[in-house]
């Protein structure tokens, strides 16, 4: 029978076990023929079971040297040099804690161990982070719970428009402004109910620090846009107004179609603002707005209905946006960033709204 040891198995031995299974050895003699224990071979033949169906149409149970391997190399995989994070299960449970309640990203999560002066046993790397969730080593998490991933960057090619835009273009939009060169300069849109409600979201979003700001309104119309703005005028009054929002870059969407009265103060005489309004089917124009928009629909997916939907919900998802730290502002957080700048403007009654 020659010598029997434990080892690991080869690719080729797997498709020998598979061979002689389906010719009717015994696991004691596939144990021979690849001088291996016994044990080994059992263990084996559980890790490559899989449910087949024959031709009959009826479910067997057989071993597959092609799922036995895969788990195999999975299981490798898991194991790695050192899996860090089971050695620190405060660490385990915090990162949780944070990408499947707060709905952070793993390279927020991680950031806010910093931001918030924790301190763990071991640090990881937002790679390893990935790769234990791909594992299944977290307890309830999975990449289900994670945002979006990765987006290939996508190819835009501007659409002639067949008519004048409502307002100034966003090719006449100063360089500046592109540049981001200073705070003062947002970005407007809606986010849509389901069907079943008229309710929308107008959300703004500051260029520089991505402060957003999400209003819940009645309908999709540009009074309903234009009563927002009014709001935030009297709150601030018109001089500072027209300092915290310089510019309002929006799409043509019909709830923006009355430049004049976005654009005229509801205090004194005069202008308030100045809208840019983007090309036709361009929203990469609007893009700080866009992906403010992704972290909005963290809370509510597409096809959710803002007929129940509250004020108080709404800024509650609005706190959460400006609290979350961004990898874009090096794992600042927008609140903490723009409220900064208005302080160092002088722009304190502003802070009485934000």
């Amino acid at each position: 029978m020659g010598n029997r040891h434990y080892s690991n198995l080869t690719w080729k031995n797997r498709l020998k076990i598979e061979e002689m299974l389906r010719e009717g050895h015994k696991a004691q003699a596939i144990a021979d023929a690849l001088h291996v224990h016994n044990s080994t071979i059992y263990r084996e033949i559980k890790r490559g079971m899989t449910r087949q169906i024959t031709s009959d149409l009826e479910y067997v149970d057989v071993y597959c040297a092609d799922t036995a391997q895969r788990k195999y190399e999975a299981n490798m995989a898991a194991k790695g040099p050192d899996l860090k994070i089971g050695k620190d299960r405060a660490l385990h449970d915090f990162l949780e804690d944070k990408m499947l309640n707060d709905h952070y990203s793993p390279a927020a999560a991680l950031a806010a161990i910093k931001t918030e002066g924790k301190i763990f046993s071991v640090e990881i790397s937002e790679w390893t982070l990935y790769s234990y969730i791909e594992k299944g080593v977290f307890l309830h998490l999975t990449n289900a719970d994670l945002p979006a991933g990765g987006r290939r960057k996508t190819k835009y090619r501007k659409v002639k428009e067949a008519r004048l835009p409502r307002g100034t273009s966003i090719e006449e939009r100063p360089a500046e402004i592109e540049d981001r060169a200073e705070p003062g300069d947002w970005e407007m849109d809606s986010v849509v109910s389901a069907k079943g409600s008229n309710k929308r979201l107008v959300v703004l979003t500051e260029r520089v620090t991505r402060e957003e700001l999400i209003f819940l309104t009645p309908d999709g119309t540009t009074d309903s846009v234009r009563r927002v703005l009014d709001g935030l005028e009297r709150k601030m009054g018109a001089d500072t107004f027209s300092k915290v929002f310089r510019t309002i870059t929006v799409d043509n969407g019909s709830e923006f179609a009355d430049c004049d009265g976005l654009e005229k103060s509801c205090l004194r005489s005069g202008t308030r603002t100045h809208m840019y309004y983007c090309h036709p089917y361009s929203s990469y124009e609007r893009g700080s707005n866009e992906n403010c928009n992704r972290l909005i629909r963290r809370w509510l997916p597409k096809g959710t209905s803002f007929k129940g939907l509250t004020r108080q919900a709404v800024k509650k998802i609005q706190d959460w946006i400006n609290s979350y730290p961004r990898e874009i502002l090096g794992f600042y957080s927008a609140g903490q960033l723009f409220r900064d700048y208005l302080r160092a403007a002088g722009l304190d009654r502003a802070l009485e709204v934000f």
